[in-house]
């Protein structure tokens, strides 16, 4: 017997580089019926292969992080206040019916592969909003900003709704890619913050430590105080994420609740016992500002606030907005300000009133913001801010600062002191954008990294 006798089927695997079975000719151009199914699942994604969203990982992670929001106007230990922001991702979207692509997409690709799952760009559309409110009050101070849209309840909102999700899988698997994803960018920050402040004759001791790990708020001197202030959010994340696996627990136990009981601590602080005056007592009082906010983060992610009666959250939400608002006004004497980031119980309400109405919108209405792939160059800026979250929050402030000697060397060319805007607030905060992109281009990178993910100098 030959070799041609002994394997009479010698096309080789569907058929290529051979010519077809003889007795299959009529079937040369009809896929199997399973044939989308296999070549969706069964190919490994090309690894040039780009795509205009980001992809979603099975474990989402806010990309602050942080996010943040919000800033203090002056390092004190006795009473927190609110900056924003934080990192994050949306729930993946399908990308088409069961997930598969067009069948006419394989007849002109031998290997096609299938798209990556749309992000969720209500959320991230609220992150990106988020950070350019922060920018927004570093220029310019108005108090009403936090009122207008109260940035760092949203974060950690946010933050709180990824985390229930991520705790799907082992809590410390998923407490450590946090850790990972925060720390790395932190350090990189750090080492020109502290570099800067030990030239300017900054001495530190032993809570120097916290610049390695901040679940205390890491120390500074007077000189570089604008740029280490807004570390509250990270050492206040941070603490959020070792002790969600223990919150969510116990929220499954009873949401409503616990949900509820949950501005109970920040009520305690400010009417039955203010907490110790320390680097604990300080993250107290954050923790207890913003626990009802990741704690809703959890409502929404388990279906709890699609569930409620739309009245009950409707009227909840505008009571707690309205008792926020009325303690914030009425105590301007004690606070010098209506400014919620100067008083933690109004920025408690205020917060998870205003937050509550945007996730039970987010899931009753089920809004997705879809449509905002049909605006390219808005969606792409609405992709990089959250792929480069925690970049703009550590360095905004930075961004800002540098912006000042900056327009005062403009005043020494003539033609600019003659046509730009030099005097203009509004001319600092357009200039502290363009530095805000110089240090997107040259340390975002570094988020890349500690996702695991090719740096890419512009997501």
């Amino acid at each position: 017997m030959t070799w041609d006798q002994q394997n009479p089927y010698q096309q080789g695997y569907n058929g290529y580089d051979y010519g077809p079975y003889a007795d299959q000719q009529q079937y040369a151009q009809q896929p199997y019926p399973q044939q989308q199914q296999y070549v969706d699942y069964g190919y490994p994604p090309a690894p040039e292969q780009t795509a205009p969203l980001p992809l979603v990982e099975p474990e989402p992670e806010p990309e602050p992080e942080p996010t943040a929001v919000g800033s203090r106007s002056a390092r004190r230990w006795q009473s927190p206040r609110a900056s924003e922001a934080e990192r994050g991702g949306g729930r993946a979207q399908p990308t088409g019916p069961g997930g598969a692509e067009p069948a006419d997409a394989h007849e002109s690709d031998p290997n096609p592969q299938p798209k990556p799952p749309a992000r969720d760009r209500y959320f991230d559309t609220l992150r990106a909003v988020a950070l350019i409110r922060v920018v927004t009050y570093h220029t310019f101070g108005w108090a009403w900003c936090g009122m207008v849209f109260p940035s760092m309840g949203i974060m950690f909102g946010l933050a709180g709704t990824l985390m229930a999700k991520s705790l799907e899988r082992p809590a410390p698997k998923v407490v450590k890619s946090r850790l990972r994803r925060l720390l790395p960018p932190f350090w990189f920050w750090g080492f020109f913050v502290v570099l800067a402040m030990l030239i300017h004759d900054w001495m530190p001791g032993w809570q120097i430590v916290y610049w390695i790990v901040p679940l205390g708020d890491p120390p500074g001197n007077a000189w570089g105080m604008q740029a280490w202030e807004i570390l509250w959010y990270l050492r206040t994340y941070l603490w959020f994420v070792l002790l969600s696996p223990a919150l969510l627990w116990i929220f499954r136990k009873a949401p409503i609740p616990v949900l509820l009981l949950s501005l109970a601590p920040i009520l305690v602080l400010n009417f039955v016992w203010s907490g110790p005056d320390n680097r604990f007592g300080s993250a107290l009082w954050d923790l207890s500002t913003y626990l009802f906010c990741w704690i809703l983060g959890f409502a929404h992610r388990d279906g709890v606030l699609q569930r409620m009666k739309p009245a009950l959250v409707v009227v909840g939400s505008l009571a707690a907005v309205g008792y926020g608002g009325w303690y914030a006004f009425s105590h301007q004497a004690d606070f010098g300000t209506y400014d919620l980031d100067e008083n933690p119980l109004a920025q408690a309400f205020w917060s998870a009133g205003f937050v509550m109405l945007l996730m039970w919108a987010k899931a009753y209405f089920k809004i997705d913001f879809a449509w905002l792939s049909r605006f390219r160059k808005l969606d792409r800026t609405v992709t990089i801010f959250n792929a480069r979250a925690v970049t703009i929050y550590l360095w905004h402030e930075i961004a800002l600062v540098l912006a000042v000697p900056l327009i005062d060397q403009m005043w020494n060319v003539p033609a600019f002191e003659k046509w730009l805007p030099l005097e203009s607030q509004w001319f600092m905060f357009g200039v502290g954008w363009i530095l805000i992109a110089v240090f997107i281009v040259a340390c975002g990178w570094v988020e890349d990294v500690a996702a695991k993910k090719k740096p890419k100098l512009v997501p």
